[in-house]
């Protein structure tokens, strides 16, 4: 859709001019709790899986000095092993490699069995039964239990008292082992998306150091851990699952991101994920680049709670002084996808493209906002980014030249990744960032729920009662039609109330070295390694 662009663009040859400096300067050699990913709900009713005993030789794969090992590089250290705990997205497609829930979500966004082998959903929406499949074991040799997937979810939902690690869990009743091999989860309310976040790892209840001795159920399991420079997993050869293909995984953290095509191509890293078009151009065709997108939600999120982020008139008038094509122009050669609210595209049952034409860029309307709201000279801000995603660094970049065109001056101050999980995620001490955010389970809940006002991850400091009630509507009924109608109405007031300003859901280019081969895309965060395997 071709949209309709008021104002002036004075500023868009010293775009051009920047963006060529960041090129060569960022590129020179070149996603919390356990809640915080994408799908339509599942069919629900029942379903099982088989076990498969699949094994290295069975796959026909003959191991060499090689190909029998692979080194992964990724942008930022895990912030935690604990797979309840953890924040970002970046740390949870990792962990996806070692630990396993009750089902979990396979490439095409279906919720398979995992730790147990089916399950069953009472007519009225309220008990799930589960039965654990037979023979799984733990990385440690020990076998799984019900006692052990009791332990897991009442963890997540405190039943001690605490505040749940996962908020879909405070619906539940009760957990109840019927024999050694079936457990029932009893809710208060049906909840038509709950079977998604019972992905949640099913870890040993008796493991006391789930940070130091990470032990899950896993086609990888963990061997040691060194942070800020990598993690070491092998293959776990008793899987109950198809085994993986590479022995060994190094996980290498390149934090920074002028290196990474340096390290690809001098062979200390056989795969990178989420590069950038420059990186990706730099490439010799010894890798293959496999082209998917991120499945987030990028924008410049804003703190509601600080002024002048506190007026809808500032906010509003950001969202038309931004031009989110342009950004993607320079910053991924156009390519991307631009969204109007949070809902990527991948969520096709509730994704709005309409909500695109929501601000059309328009220079003049968004001064006279400002002059409106008392800043008829503009205002001054910061923008805290991550330094080791090239895409968000340059993404403000692009922004801080588009808003000196209203009279808005945006410093950028670039951290290290922990310190953006601390300061501005956690801690929510930040004017405005510039970051992607997923969705970690295939539900609307986890799309929308971060800014319900009461919400323990609303890092944006949202309020608004009208998205509240919406919001409560959708979580309430059972209905399908009416929960994606209420999840809707929350995603018309996020773009109209200009909670953000959102941009795209970024290209993801992902550079395979071609002695390998078998990279997969999911609809989420998720680097399921267990799928590559040597080309030859």
């Amino acid at each position: 859709m071709m949209k309709k662009i008021y104002g002036g663009r004075k500023s868009l040859s010293l775009i051009l001019v920047l963006l060529s400096t960041l090129t060569i300067t960022l590129s020179g050699c070149s996603s919390k709790k356990a809640e915080d990913s994408v799908t339509q709900d599942s069919n629900v009713e029942s379903t099982s899986a088989e076990s498969t005993d699949a094994s290295q030789d069975e796959a026909g794969i003959e191991e060499t000095d090689d190909l029998s090992k692979i080194t992964v590089g990724i942008p930022q250290d895990l912030d935690s092993m604990d797979p309840h705990t953890a924040n970002g997205a970046g740390t949870k497609e990792i962990l996806f490699n070692i630990y396993e829930g009750l089902v979990k979500p396979d490439e095409n966004g279906n919720l398979v069995p995992a730790v147990a082998s089916e399950y069953t959903i009472s007519e009225d929406g309220t008990v799930y039964s589960f039965t654990l499949r037979d023979g799984i074991k733990f990385h440690d040799g020990n076998p799984v239990t019900v006692e052990d997937i009791k332990y897991s979810i009442e963890r997540n939902a405190g039943t001690d008292g605490s505040e749940p690690l996962v908020s879909a869990f405070s619906n539940i009743s009760s957990v109840n082992i019927i024999d050694d091999s079936h457990i029932d989860i009893v809710l208060d309310q049906a909840n038509t998306e709950f079977l998604a976040y019972l992905d949640i790892a099913i870890i040993p209840a008796s493991n006391s150091d789930t940070e130091g001795n990470p032990i899950g159920t896993g086609p990888y399991k963990f061997v040691s851990r060194s942070p800020q420079e990598n993690l070491i997993l092998t293959r776990f050869d008793d899987y109950w699952g198809d085994a993986a293909y590479i022995k060994d995984v190094t996980i290498k953290i390149e934090a920074n991101a002028d290196a990474v095509v340096m390290d690809l191509e001098g062979g200390s890293i056989d795969m990178y994920a989420r590069l950038t078009s420059t990186q990706v151009s730099q490439l010799s065709d010894t890798f293959e680049v496999y082209e998917g997108t991120m499945n987030l939600v990028q924008a410049l999120f804003l703190n509601n709670a600080v002024k002048p982020f506190d007026d809808v008139r500032v906010r509003q008038a950001l969202c038309y002084a931004i031009d989110p094509q342009t950004i993607m122009d320079f910053v991924s050669d156009g390519k991307g996808t631009e969204i109007g609210s949070n809902v990527f595209p991948a969520f096709t049952k509730y994704f709005m493209p309409e909500l695109t034409d929501t601000y059309n860029q328009d220079i003049d309307k968004a001064k006279e906002l400002l002059s409106e709201a008392g800043y008829p000279d503009g205002f001054e801000f910061t923008i805290t980014v991550a330094s080791n995603y090239t895409q968000h660094v340059d993404t403000a970049q692009v922004i801080s030249e588009q808003l000196k065109e209203i009279g808005v001056t945006a410093n950028i101050q670039e951290v290290e990744w922990n310190s953006w999980l601390s300061d501005v995620y956690t801690d929510r001490n930040y004017e405005s960032t510039v970051v992607g955010v997923d969705a970690s389970t295939l539900t609307g809940y986890a799309l929308f729920s971060r800014f319900a006002s009461d919400a323990h991850n609303n890092f944006t400091n949202y309020n608004n009662s009208d998205y509240d009630a919406a919001f409560a509507n959708a979580v309430a009924t059972a209905d399908d039609d009416e929960k994606t109608k209420y999840y809707k109405e929350c995603e018309t007031i996020l773009a109209e109330d200009a909670a953000n300003v959102y941009i795209q859901d970024l290209p993801e280019f992902v550079a395979l070295n071609k002695k390998y081969t078998g990279y997969v895309f999911y609809p989420l965060y998720v680097q399921d390694l267990s799928k590559i395997r040597p080309a030859e």
